[in-house]
């Protein structure tokens, strides 16, 4: 069987998501077909080594820990990433799967909850987002409720409003959690908290809280 190109493999707590604050074991893979220019895990893009599905559910195995999260770089640009996220599934791992939205989700197990982060005009790759990705992720909830998750970074007023504009141009807010996140040195945290009061959004403001645990440390959280 192939191997996965792995960055790093950790135990941490959930910084971001619904799932926020719960301890959790990172399963980071490298290679990104994007360059958003405020990617804090750029060292994915090209180096990893690697490593068979069998060797990283031992590796997983020694943290005391059910969640699981398969992340990047992007995931889905890795032929055998539906491969290793049922194998987790198999293992009786809560299994959440993070993913840039360029790419179709199709392939993803329903089991998997995918959290799909929408690129916004200011983060360098806009209009990446797959277009069948909508009517997948609607058909992903018919089928299993709570599955999916949307995420959007978010690094300027303009950012805000393309936003605000695609989730409410696609119905999304009723359907699953929408989390609108600043880039920290771009756009305040209460700047972003004030728009969102301002137009009464039903979407969920996201502050990542390894970045707050532990401000001095890049990798490994």
């Amino acid at each position: 069987m192939p191997n996965l190109n792995i960055s790093e493999i950790f135990y941490s707590i959930q910084g971001e998501s619904t799932y926020a604050g719960l301890p959790c074991v990172f399963i980071r893979l490298s290679g990104c077909n994007l360059r958003c220019n405020y990617c804090d895990a750029d060292y994915t893009w090209e180096e990893g080594e690697p490593q068979g599905i069998e060797s990283i559910l031992s590796e997983i195995h020694h943290f005391d820990c059910d969640l699981v999260e398969v992340t990047g770089g992007e995931p889905l640009t890795q032929e055998m990433t539906p491969e290793l996220l049922t194998a987790l599934l198999k293992r009786g791992k809560k299994v959440l799967l993070e993913t840039n939205g360029s790419i179709g989700i199709d392939r993803v197990p329903d089991d998997v909850v995918t959290i799909v982060d929408v690129k916004c005009p200011d983060s360098g790759s806009g209009d990446t987002f797959h277009p069948d990705n909508i009517d997948l992720i609607r058909q992903r909830l018919q089928r299993r409720a709570g599955s999916c998750e949307l995420k959007f970074v978010i690094s300027s007023k303009k950012d805000y409003q393309w936003a605000r504009d695609f989730v409410s141009f696609h119905g999304l807010a009723p359907l699953l959690p929408v989390l609108f996140s600043p880039v920290e040195t771009r756009l305040a945290s209460s700047d972003l908290a004030a728009w969102i009061m301002e137009d009464g959004l039903a979407v969920r403001l996201q502050l990542q809280l390894h970045t707050i645990l532990w401000p001095d440390i890049s990798r490994g959280i």
